[in-house]
Order: C-alpha cells, then structure tokens, then sequence
C-alpha cells in the first residue's frame, strides 16, 4: 500500500478536528495572577508555540505546569502583564483564544511558529566574529546600498555575533527581489563581517524573501549552529557587575524509573526566560513530557522531564554536558548586558548608520539592539558597553545625548538620575535636525564600498 507524504499531517489534523484545543482564562482562581490553562492533541513543538504566544503579547511567566503525557497536552500558566496586575484587558484576552484555541487548530499544525504571513520585506541574517563598531559597519553598507533597515534584532554572545535584519528598497520601500543587486549585498556584507578576522569559523550571510521563523528563535538557531555555546579561550565578560557574572546552574541527571532525563535550571530571573530554554530544547529535539516552572521571586526554577524525539532519555555524559553548555548559552544570549539606551524619532534611511556612527566615535560597542519601525517612527533600544572594558562614563552618554537629542535618546537605568545637561553644546544645533527631518538622508556616509 502507498502512504501520501503527508498523511502523517492529515492524521494530525483528524485528531485536531475531533479533539479540538480548549483554552481556558481565570482570573479568579489566583489572587495576584492570570490563570491561562491550554488542553491539546499533542504534537512535538506545542509547548514552544503556547509559550511564544504568551511572550510576544509581553505578558510575564510567574509560574507554568507543563504535562504531556500520551496523546493529550495539558498547560497552566500564571501569567500578569509588565507591571504585575492580572490581564484584563478584552483585546489580549480574545487574542489569547484566537491564537490558542479551537479557532487555531487549521493554522497552528501547519506553520512554524511565529510565521509572518506578509513579507514586506527582505530579511538578511549575518553571523559571525563579534567585534566593536560591527553593527555601524554593517548598516552603513546597507545604506550606501539604498536599503532601509525597518526591523532589527542583534545578539551577542562568546565573541559571536548573530543579527536578523528587514529591509526595503530605498525608493519604493518594497522588498528588493533583483537577483544582481541581492548578490552585491550578500558579497558586501560579508567581507564586513570577515573583516580581519582569521577565526576558524567563518562568516555566513543569508538574503531571503521568506522568514518562516519567529526572529528571536531564529536567532537561537543561528547562534547554536554557530557554536556559541563553546567558550573561547581566555573569554571573560569584562568588567561585569556580579550579578552579570553569575552563570545559570544547569544539572541534568536520568531517572532510570520512568526512562526520563531531569533537567534543572536555575537562573536569575528576566523577561522572555523560558521561551528561551523551551526553545533550545525544542530546536534540539528533545520533547518536554512535564515541568513545573515558578519564577515568582529574583531567581527563576525550571524542571523539566525530558526524552529524545525516539523516547529514550539522555544516553552519554558528552551529551549531558553538550546540554549543559547549550542551555547556559540560550539563558546567557538574551541577559541585559551593559546600559541601555532608549531611542524614538521619526524613520528615515540611513538612521541606525548614523546612530551607531556616533556610538562607535564615542568609543561605544552594542552588545544587543532591537530595532523596530511602526507609522514613520522609529523605536530602537541599544544596550551598550565601553569598547575598552570600562564602565560606561556618564561624560560619554551626555555628549551623545546632546549631539542626537535629549528627548531622542534616553537612558534607562544606571545613568538616568546623572546630572542633566544645564546647556546644549552647538554641536546639538548642527546636528539636532538629523535625527528630526528627514532632509539630512545622505548625512555621514563618505566611505566607498565598492
């Protein structure tokens, strides 16, 4: 008898028919949380998928029990939103249902997730040797090349560096879809991210019409195909507070008993934590059977019962130890590092180059930036550090603030409550119309790259 190819996936959506998902939102039952429980047909991914729902509408994970036993998943989330009050709002409720629940059972078992279902863009990956002023280099070609970065997101991590990028054509701010000028870029930026550099492993750069992954889990599968998890030789995080230098505690050990491998993390805790463990450990096949998660307090504690997609659990110590080093690298890849600067002005090409221009002239290396575009503004967060290894100098972020605006550009946290600036240089004069007309676009860009 002859099988379709995708028979497996028309099994899968018979199941989903029958049983369809039910989500269930109490705002009863927990007096300082929403209670979000999701019951499922299950399938290899699910965890990831409710949970990435979850992170990207920002609300915070307080507390999660995770069991999947046999052919049906069941989950409860304590979640609240970014001040800790319980979600009550309509539109994120509804959203929660949609996404989750019966409505998603024809979508959610044919995509990846966070698929976007409208490109209208061209998204470019970079990976690479991480070095300061990287990211200034990197979007001054785009920009000498008539691209408009619209979306960014660039991580960090072990001296490697990995960025997902959307951009449009200068002129029409549609996707660039010819093949020659699309070479150009590709060939461009990666003799930037070569650079000088005479690392083992090589640069790597990616043009598409198609991004089929959500950013931030694309940008795990970069970094570990990277092999950022291996520590460099004589890496340090210099100048780190201790807190920074505190590494998550991972243990793995088999329960024997139930053909189970026992994950054990504890971490400080941060927003967006456990998409990033479950994401690791989805992206490396392994399937979560239960977990309990609480992260209530300043540290966070996840166990998770974990076997290989074949259903046996962890079979060496090389392995044990590769897991080890894989999740410490997921926890580590997103921490805050470094201070953060907060900025929002009106779009226009050429503005991230200008940017980080100033950031590299001032001695300022970006360790992570998000980039993001919506109705003519641009809303961009940098965290940045000394290019030498000292502290930020509160001098340096004041001249930086004076040349792109004090409105502009703001500073959340260490520096914030440093003395203010009584009187703007005139070199804020000079320069202040550049980051609010977009009349200065060809400003700052003097070097050739052809």
């Amino acid at each position: 008898m002859c099988f379709s190819p995708n028979m497996d996936d028309e099994y899968e959506k018979l199941i989903r028919r029958m049983n369809p998902p039910r989500v269930v939102i109490d705002n009863d039952s927990c007096k300082n949380a929403t209670v979000v429980r999701v019951d499922s047909a299950n399938k290899h991914g699910i965890l990831l998928e409710v949970v990435q729902v979850l992170t990207d509408l920002n609300l915070i994970i307080t507390k999660a029990y995770i069991s999947s036993d046999g052919g049906w998943f069941m989950d409860v989330f304590n979640v609240t939103d970014q001040d800790g009050n319980k979600i009550t709002d309509e539109e994120v409720l509804d959203y929660i249902h949609k996404s989750l629940g019966p409505e998603s059972c024809f979508t959610s078992s044919m995509r990846s997730v966070g698929v976007t279902p409208k490109m209208d863009h061209t998204v470019i990956e970079l990976t690479g040797s991480d070095r300061p002023g990287l990211l200034s280099e990197v979007s001054a070609v785009l920009t000498h090349l008539n691209c408009n970065v619209v979306g960014a997101e660039v991580w960090t991590h072990n001296t490697r560096a990995a960025a997902v990028m959307h951009v449009t054509d200068r002129e029409t701010n549609a996707p660039i879809t010819d093949l020659e000028r699309l070479s150009r870029i590709k060939e461009l930026l990666c003799h930037v991210l070569k650079g000088s550099n005479s690392s083992r492993r090589a640069a790597k750069t990616v043009v598409s019409h198609k991004q089929t992954t959500h950013t931030a889990r694309r940008l795990h599968q970069m970094m570990f195909a990277d092999r950022d998890y291996e520590r460099a030789p004589g890496y340090e995080m210099a100048e780190a507070s201790e807190d920074e230098k505190q590494r998550p505690m991972v243990e793995v050990v088999n329960w024997y008993d139930k053909d189970y491998s026992v994950v054990t993390i504890r971490s400080k805790d941060r927003p967006k934590l456990l998409f990033d463990t479950v994401c690791t450990l989805t992206d490396m096949q392994y399937v979560v059977f239960h977990a309990n998660i609480n992260a209530e307090g300043p540290e966070a504690y996840q166990d998770y019962y974990i076997r290989h997609l074949d259903g046996s659990p962890v079979n060496s110590d090389a392995e044990r130890q590769r897991m080890i080093q894989c999740l410490e690298a997921a926890i580590e890849r997103r921490v805050s590092e470094g201070l953060k600067l907060e900025l929002c002005t009106t779009d226009r090409v050429g503005l991230l180059s200008d940017v980080t221009r100033i950031f590299r002239e001032n001695s300022l290396t970006v360790m992570r930036a998000e980039v993001t575009t919506k109705d003519g503004k641009a809303i961009n967060t940098f965290y940045v550090r000394d290019a030498s290894g000292y502290p930020v100098d509160a001098k340096t972020i004041d001249s930086i603030r004076q040349v792109i605006g004090q409105t502009i550009l703001k500073v959340k946290g260490g520096l914030e409550d440093s003395k203010a600036v009584a009187q703007e240089s005139t070199t804020r004069f000079l320069f202040g119309g550049l980051f609010k007309s977009r009349s200065f676009v060809n400003f700052g860009l003097v070097r050739s790259y052809s």
